[in-house]
């Protein structure tokens, strides 16, 4: 007979209102477990959070620290307390996730115990014009990143099983972002993304909504960016070597001088370029040995077929050598964040950090 595994809401809230007294009382008839995270709310809601005492564990900060270090807070209260096979969702405190389709994303989390399940809303028919425009932005940043295409990327109706939580404590964020740095996350630890879809309500045109689009999008943004500002610098310093080089070595004629030249800078810029993106950029705390292997015999692929297109470029084509190192350099761009992202700097899977942590 199969074991009843332990479902928990976790609700993180600041200021509530009387529907989340509704939402405990129906979860509660629904065998959840309830955790509720008071994230530093005004004194003047400590009557609402009375009246769900007797059915939750309620939790609270002294000040709000945003939803992000809520949902922590709530992961390291259910870590220390509930079994690891336990099932949890996290709900927004706003009414407008269903208990119904709690339970459903439970069910799938136990399904899928190495997964995290998301609420998908759709999108179409009567929907808030900042909530269509919001996700549809969001959306194609985070699939041009990842390389992960989701539905709704703003839902905070989510689950997943007590096992992954070692994992989302380990993600950076304490406000809103941190819910958006977790769907970031995932992907590249090897974690599956699962969409169930779920009713879509909206409650006062979603006025209650904290996403902001612009912001949200340069989260994703960030990394890429660092990567261009780092390629830049070795862009600089690569390209002011090949030029200091193409000038002390013309006389060799330029079949000689433009490879000679241009395999020397990269040489010396793919130095730099190795320990800014590793330290600053992608963050990796892996070994210097196995990463810097990895990272040179990227640049060793990179600059043979950089010096050949060069080469061409200017020899075959007659394009101006200086232009033609810029084309090359453009060329490659994209092919060397694709690999340093995704193979060479990657982050852990969860099996990884969840060894090294019981090691």
């Amino acid at each position: 007979m199969q074991t009843i595994k332990k479902k928990i809401a976790l609700i993180p809230v600041y200021g509530p209102t009387e529907l989340l007294n509704e939402l405990v009382k129906r979860l509660y008839d629904n065998n959840f477990e309830i955790v509720i995270v008071d994230d530093g709310s005004p004194p003047s809601s400590s009557h609402i959070f009375q009246l769900f005492t007797p059915y939750s564990t309620i939790l609270k900060h002294s000040v709000n620290q945003g939803k992000g270090a809520a949902l922590k807070t709530g992961f390291d209260f259910i870590k220390s307390h509930y079994p690891t096979d336990s099932v949890i969702v996290t709900m927004d405190a706003d009414g407008q996730h269903r208990i119904e389709d709690a339970i459903l994303l439970c069910d799938e989390a136990i399904k899928n115990p190495q997964c995290l399940i998301l609420g998908s809303r759709n999108f179409n028919g009567n929907v808030p014009a900042k909530s269509r425009f919001g996700n549809a932005i969001t959306r194609l940043v985070y699939r041009i990143s990842t390389g992960t295409k989701i539905q709704d990327t703003q839902t905070g109706l989510r689950a997943f099983c007590a096992n992954l939580i070692p994992f989302f404590m380990n993600i950076s964020g304490n406000r809103y972002e941190y819910e958006m740095n977790v769907l970031l996350e995932c992907p590249h630890s090897n974690i599956p993304l699962k969409e169930v879809v779920i009713e879509t309500i909206y409650i006062d045109d979603n006025s209650s909504s904290h996403f902001h689009a612009f912001r949200d999008s340069l989260r994703i943004y960030k990394n890429i960016l660092k990567f261009a500002a780092s390629s830049f610098t070795g862009f600089l310093i690569d390209y002011s070597l090949y030029t200091l080089f193409v000038i002390l070595t013309s006389n060799l004629g330029w079949a000689s001088s433009i490879p000679l030249s241009n395999i020397s800078a990269r040489i010396i810029s793919s130095i730099t370029n190795y320990s800014i993106n590793k330290k600053l950029v992608f963050k990796n705390k892996d070994s210097v040995l196995k990463t810097s292997v990895q990272y040179f015999s990227l640049v060793i692929i990179i600059m043979c077929c950089n010096t050949v297109l060069l080469t061409y470029l200017v020899n075959s084509l007659n394009v101006n050598r200086f232009l033609g190192k810029m084309l090359t350099e453009i060329t490659f761009f994209t092919f060397s964040w694709l690999a340093q992202h995704y193979f060479i700097f990657k982050h852990k899977t969860t099996k990884d950090k969840i060894k090294t942590e019981n090691s």
